[in-house]
């Protein structure tokens, strides 16, 4: 009985994540080709800005704190998320890729498959709402990235850093594949990445590896703490509508300042370009500051594709210093960054499994657990509370929030 039911429910809460996001992907793809057609665009930014300010302001104060929300409701279930969190959250993330924001699309996806699932939990008990919302997170982010194995482990792993909580693997496992299956269904594809080939592991690759993971663990501390920053400058705007609307010009003046918007939307050129050349330094530092300053003013979308774009951008441009190829360290740095700024080595790892083959297998495990020890008890989610601390000289603080440190 109990199998059958949550066999229903997963595959439910899948097929529900699995369209959202496959109808999602379509139209920022399309959207992304508008973009790159009509570089004026990015002059309209702050009025995008305005106009999600708006919609939020006025329609979404019970869901303008996205994943937070879903992690929230997961630490104390209280109410059912409003279902016009989808159209916010889809609307307000295509809009800022339209016209130029740099973000990324995980926020998106995951936000949707919480606020899906969450619409099956009402006659649920507490406990079982909770393992629902978990599904949908995963649900969420495996059909996006097309990664059910470290979609379902997300699930599990980023709302307790520290911890896993076993009593949801089920209903995540069959939401995570059934969602990666019904995007593919379809006709949704992904994007295809290098598979990286097996490199011995000497002394000299051992150190730079563990060098190359504290990097990437100070670059996700760096980013939480500055999109955290920005967050709390730009509250001091006392009418929550304008904070976009100051951020998108701020955004928009620092790329015209730069000439170029390779650092605008998601970013994909550049993260498939650092596997195959030497990025300049200071790619990972742009789109870092730029990133930080569009979700820190307000703009919808998500921290993870940006966080692939710093992590592969630092990982290849650490290749002049380090005795490993560009392409293993660019994929260390994909996956590393990641682990570091939400908490998740496990999922991080499987996802560097599902994308890049197993033959870099240990490179990558390393580099996002070094970079997860090294970020510290920071992170991208606010609402994440410590199951477990990572190094006992952190201290104890198990059950604190994040954002309360």
């Amino acid at each position: 009985m109990f199998l059958g039911r949550w066999l229903l429910l997963a595959s439910l809460v899948g097929a529900l994540a699995g369209t959202a996001s496959a109808g999602f992907l379509v139209a920022l793809e399309w959207v992304t080709r508008w973009r790159e057609a009509h570089a004026w665009a990015l002059a309209l930014l702050p009025v995008g800005g305005l106009l999600v300010g708006l919609a939020y302001h006025y329609l979404g104060t019970r869901v303008v704190k996205g994943n937070n929300l879903i992690l929230d409701e997961i630490h104390a279930p209280s109410a059912t998320i409003p279902l016009r969190l989808v159209p916010l959250v889809l609307g307000g993330t295509l809009l800022t890729h339209l016209l130029g924001g740099s973000a990324g699309r995980e926020g998106t996806a995951v936000q949707m498959g919480g606020a899906l699932a969450d619409q099956l939990a009402r006659w649920l008990p507490r406990r079982e709402r909770r393992l629902l919302l978990i599904a949908g997170m995963s649900a969420g982010f495996a059909s996006v990235f097309g990664t059910p194995l470290a979609g379902a482990v997300f699930g599990l792993e980023v709302f307790l850093l520290g911890s896993v909580r076993y009593e949801a693997i089920l209903p995540s496992f069959l939401a995570a594949v059934v969602a990666d299956v019904v995007t593919r269904a379809w006709g949704v594809g992904h994007t295809h990445y290098p598979e990286l080939a097996a490199v011995p592991l000497t002394a000299a690759g051992l150190g730079a590896t563990l060098l190359a993971g504290a990097l990437f663990g100070l670059a996700a501390r760096a980013f939480a703490g500055l999109t955290h920053w920005f967050t709390a400058q730009f509250k001091r705007i006392s009418y929550p509508p304008l904070r976009p609307v100051v951020g998108g010009a701020l955004v928009a003046l620092a790329m015209w300042g730069l000439g170029t918007l390779r650092y605008a939307g998601l970013g994909v050129p550049v993260i498939e370009e650092a596997f195959r050349h030497q990025l300049a330094g200071q790619d990972f530092v742009f789109k870092l500051l730029l990133t930080a300053l569009t979700l820190g003013a307000g703009f919808k979308g998500g921290e993870v594709t940006p966080l692939f774009f710093i992590g592969a951008a630092l990982g290849s441009a650490l290749a002049g210093w380090l005795p490993l190829p560009v392409a293993l360290l660019a994929g260390m740095g994909f996956v590393g960054v990641f682990a570091g700024a939400a908490n998740t080595p496990l999922a991080c790892l499987l996802m560097g499994l599902e994308l890049f083959g197993a033959h870099a297998g240990v490179y990558l495990g390393l580099a996002c657990v070094v970079a997860y020890l090294f970020s510290g008890h920071h992170g991208i989610y606010a609402s994440q509370k410590i199951g477990q601390a990572k190094h006992p000289l952190l201290g104890r603080q198990a059950g604190r929030r994040l954002g309360d440190l």
